[in-house]
């Protein structure tokens, strides 16, 4: 898990050296997720999840399918 979770944390400092400060959350996701594509991790955008009776949006990481790395 560490190796997973380190790839993650270097797409998104990537992004972040790249872009800087001051856009719109939907401009670094967007980077983020082609980041993320890149370095062949799969994801999912947007997710809806329940947690305890409320609707929350997350990112779920699944490097085993890093073929749906860009679906939506």
């Amino acid at each position: 898990m560490e190796g997973l979770t380190a790839r993650i944390i270097g797409a998104a400092i990537e992004v972040h050296q790249t872009l800087g400060p001051g856009l719109l959350e939907s401009a670094y996701e967007e980077c983020l997720a082609h980041e993320m594509h890149l370095r062949g991790l799969a994801f999912m955008r947007q997710v809806p999840l329940l947690k305890n009776g409320v609707r929350r949006l997350v990112l779920n990481y699944d490097e085993t399918s890093a073929s749906s790395a860009s679906r939506r």
